[in-house]
């Protein structure tokens, strides 16, 4: 696996998933391979800043739920993708608790994460994306990673199911997203 695409979409099969999809295409025409996560909807636990994690041998969190698969996933990636769609102007609570657990592990284990290439990619009915953009962008800085970007910022207009298929210019954001994730992954490589 080398980028990995962590869905906070309570569903699965929702816009988010459709943007996601389209960035991930990019990034497999560009030679590398991919995986999506799926945490929205699962049950997830926020971090209890016990720093249990800091006094693990190995990188974990000490709460008991899928979390550890997951990081183990993100530190293996050659890049991160964090997707959301805008609830009440934030993230969802799901990828929130990720973005909190994750970063205190990598933070309490040397860095795991630095100069690893990360994007946000976000979807709102009609506002706060910028908000949402900006509270995934601040883990990836945070955590010493190297952001990505596209010709826009990487969000999409959409409400109902289905209706990101109308917003042509979220598609085309992704697809340069893609390509860019892919291009710095193959650089960083060589």
């Amino acid at each position: 696996m080398t980028v990995l695409a962590v869905n906070g979409s309570p569903r699965p099969k929702g816009n988010t998933s459709v943007m996601i999809e389209w960035c991930l295409e990019a990034i497999e025409d560009g030679g590398l391979k991919t995986e999506v996560y799926q945490v929205g909807g699962k049950p997830v636990l926020g971090c209890k800043a016990c720093y249990g994690c800091a006094r693990q041998e190995k990188p974990r969190c000490v709460q008991k739920d899928f979390m550890n698969e997951l990081i183990a996933k993100a530190i293996e990636a050659e890049a991160l993708i964090l997707a959301s769609p805008v609830y009440f102007a934030d993230l969802t609570p799901e990828l929130k608790a990720v973005i909190d657990r994750l970063g205190y592990v990598s933070l309490h284990h040397g860095s795991l994460l630095a100069r690893k290439p990360g994007a946000a990619v976000v979807v709102a009915r009609r506002a706060g994306h910028v908000h949402t953009f900006d509270s995934i962008n601040h883990f990836f800085g945070i955590n010493q990673m190297l952001t990505v970007g596209s010709r826009y910022w990487n969000l999409g207009v959409a409400r109902d199911p289905g209706e990101i298929q109308d917003d042509r210019e979220a598609q085309e954001t992704m697809r340069l997203l893609g390509a860019n994730i892919a291009w710095l992954v193959n650089k960083l490589k060589a």
